[in-house]
């Protein structure tokens, strides 16, 4: 019997995914810089506050009706509606936050909003317990593991890192990882206007040139790692591991042995 590992798409075994809150003006930049290095990520954003206006610390939101075309080929997800301290609010108010932000940002964006990171880093068990009844799929924390290893609970999904946290060691670190029977993923998240109060925006310049463009690493949205990730664990093996069928419509990627197989959506395929 040979063994049989799960692997990211095109049999890959690390992936990067960025992570930013707020949607302000500075995001312009930063979508660009992203872009020009292949990197992808998703914005969690605020419809509530998203008016074109300055906020009242002076930050400029972008408005919602250019999200559709600055955040194209990234992902767009909920930050809750105005942005409240949630493990302060009752509960109702809570699942109103969020299902406003979802309906407004999806008719903005054109398909379903099923994201979302803690406002202020703000969360209880109850809110976590809460969100796949309104139809949320993963939630972001602010709580850094300084590891690259994949989350245990979406809905307590803690970063590797902020961007302010060893950015360019650890993205070093991350490239360097060889030990191919490991899923490893980096997840670097911020607010795009750090940089501009920082004056460190050649710190991600510098971030995404040196992680971008490799061949051995899965660029996603935090939506694709959730949604690639439960088509894997949909995989039904025979007992032997010997063929596996695939019930979703997306493929799934495994090693067996030092091959890379491809199991198309709905296809049943003999490994060994």
């Amino acid at each position: 019997m040979q063994t049989v590992y799960q692997c990211f798409p095109g049999g890959k075994f690390k992936c990067l995914t960025m992570s930013y809150d707020d949607g302000t003006e500075f995001d312009r930049r930063l979508v660009d810089i992203f872009n020009r290095n292949g990197i992808r990520g998703t914005f969690h954003v605020n419809a509530g506050l998203a008016s074109g206006e300055k906020s009242a610390s002076s930050r400029r939101r972008i408005p919602i009706e250019a999200f559709k075309t600055l955040y194209q080929g990234h992902e767009v997800s909920c930050h809750t509606y105005t942005h409240p301290t949630i493990a302060r609010c009752p509960l109702n108010q809570v699942a109103d936050e969020i299902l406003m932000d979802r309906k407004a940002l999806e008719a903005a964006m054109g398909y379903p909003v099923r994201g979302l990171s803690y406002p202020n880093g703000s969360y209880t068990d109850e809110i976590c317990q809460l969100l796949s009844h309104l139809g949320i799929r993963y939630a972001r924390t602010v709580t850094s593991t300084h590891s690259f290893a994949m989350p245990r609970d979406f809905m307590r999904w803690d970063p590797t890192c902020h961007h302010k946290q060893d950015l360019l060691e650890k993205g070093r670190a991350f490239c360097a990882l060889e030990k191919s029977q490991y899923l490893y993923l980096m997840y670097v998240w911020g607010h795009s206007y750090e940089f501009d109060q920082d004056n460190n925006w050649a710190l991600m310049e510098q971030f995404c040139a040196q992680m971008g463009g490799r061949e051995d690493i899965w660029y996603a949205t935090n939506m694709e790692i959730v949604e690639y990730m439960q088509v894997c664990s949909r995989l039904s093996f025979f007992a032997d591991s010997s063929c596996v069928y695939n019930p979703s419509c997306q493929s799934a990627y495994l090693r067996v042995g030092q091959r890379i197989v491809q199991v198309p959506g709905g296809a049943q395929v003999q490994l060994f």
